[in-house]
C-alpha cells in the first residue's frame, strides 16, 4: 500500500507557473510590454546578423562575435518568452514536465553559452587594444570559429548533463513553482528525491562554466583598463575605449544582474525581488544588446547606410524593370 501511493505521488505530469501577478488587467498589460519587448529584440538582433552577413567590412572578427551573441540572443529570449506571453493571454500557466525541463535546458544552454562568448570577445577587444600588432596573427577567422564553436558546444553538453541528471529526479509534490519560468532551483526544490549529487554537479559545472568565464572576462578588462591609461593621448583614449564600451556595458549588465539573483537569500521576502533581477537578465539583455551596438558603433552605422542604399538601388531597379 505504502509502494502504491508513493507511485501515485510521483505521477506530476505538469507544474503551475505562478508569473509575475494574478490580476488579469496586469496580465494583460504585461502580454503587451513583453510582445513589443520580443518583437524589438528579434528585430534588432535579426538586424544585426542581416548586417553582418550582408557587410564585407563588418566581416572582422569583432563583427562575427557580435553577430554570434545576437544569434545566440535571439534563441535566449526564444526559450522562455513565447511560453510566458502564452500564458499571460490564455490565463494557462501550467507547463508539463517534460516541456519544463526542456525550456531548462534550451535557457542554460544559451546562458552558458553567453558567458564563454563574452569571454571570447573580450580576448578579442584585449588584444586588439593591448596586442595590436599581434592582432591579426593571433585572432584569425579560424581561431574566431573555433572559439565561438566552443561556447556552444560547451554550452549544450554542460547542460545536456545537468539535464540528464535533473530528468532522474521524481517530482511527486506541491507542482507551484514560484517564478515565470523553469529555473535549476525551483525544480530542485519540488523534487521528492535526494538531489545532494546533482547540487554537487551543478556546482562544479557552475564554476568552469561561470566563475571560469568571469575572470577570464575580469581580467581582460583590467588589462585593457590599464592599457588605456597608459595611453598619452586623450583622443587615442577615447577612440580606445570606445572600440570595447559597447562590450563592457553588455558584460556588466549581464554578470551583474547573474550575481544579484543568485546572491540573494532565497527567502519568500526577496523572491519577487529575485524574480525583478530575473527580468534583466533573460528578457532586457538581449533588448539592449543590438539598442547599445546600435548606438555606439560607427561601423553599424555605415553598415545600416549601406544597406539602406543597396535597398534603395534595389528598389528603383525592380521598379524600372517592372
Amino acid at each position: 500500500m505504502l509502494a502504491s501511493e508513493k507511485g501515485n505521488q510521483s505521477d506530476i505530469v505538469e507544474f503551475i507557473l505562478l508569473g509575475l501577478g494574478n490580476s488579469v488587467q496586469l496580465q494583460f498589460m504585461l502580454f503587451l510590454l513583453f510582445l513589443l519587448i520580443y518583437v524589438v529584440t528579434i528585430t534588432g538582433n535579426f538586424l544585426i546578423i542581416v548586417l553582418v552577413v550582408a557587410d564585407p567590412c563588418l566581416h572582422t572578427p569583432m563583427y562575427i562575435f557580435l553577430g554570434n551573441l545576437s544569434c545566440l540572443e535571439t534563441c535566449y529570449t526564444s526559450s522562455i518568452l513565447p511560453k510566458m506571453l502564452t500564458s499571460l493571454l490564455t490565463g494557462k500557466a501550467t507547463i508539463t514536465v517534460n516541456q519544463c525541463l526542456a525550456q531548462y535546458y534550451f535557457f542554460g544552454s544559451f546562458a552558458t553559452v553567453e558567458t564563454y562568448l563574452l569571454a571570447a570577445m573580450s580576448y578579442d577587444r584585449y588584444l586588439a587594444i593591448c596586442r595590436p600588432f599581434l592582432y591579426g596573427l593571433i585572432m584569425s577567422r579560424k581561431l574566431c570559429v573555433y572559439l565561438m564553436a566552443g561556447s556552444w558546444l560547451n554550452g549544450l553538453v554542460a547542460n545536456g548533463i545537468t539535464l540528464f541528471l535533473l530528468s532522474q529526479l521524481s517530482f511527486c509534490g506541491p507542482n507551484v513553482i514560484d517564478h515565470y519560468f523553469c529555473d535549476l532551483t525551483p525544480l530542485e526544490k519540488l523534487s521528492c528525491t535526494d538531489t545532494s549529487f546533482l547540487e554537487l554537479i551543478v556546482a562544479l559545472l557552475s564554476f568552469i562554466d561561470a566563475v571560469i568565464p568571469f575572470i577570464l572576462t575580469f581580467t581582460s578588462y583590467i588589462c585593457i583598463i590599464i592599457a588605456i591609461i597608459k595611453i598619452k593621448s586623450s583622443t587615442g583614449r577615447q577612440k580606445a575605449f570606445s572600440n570595447c564600451s559597447s562590450h563592457l556595458m553588455v558584460v556588466c549588465l549581464f554578470y551583474g544582474t547573474i550575481i544579484i539573483v543568485y546572491m540573494l537569500p532565497d527567502n519568500p521576502t526577496l523572491r519577487h525581488l529575485n524574480k525583478f533581477f530575473s527580468i534583466f537578465y533573460t528578457i532586457l539583455t538581449p533588448l539592449v544588446n543590438p539598442i547599445i551596438y546600435t548606438l555606439r558603433n560607427k561601423d553599424v552605422h555605415k553598415a545600416l547606410g549601406w544597406v539602406q542604399k543597396k535597398l534603395r538601388i534595389f528598389g528603383r531597379s525592380y521598379f524600372f524593370c517592372s
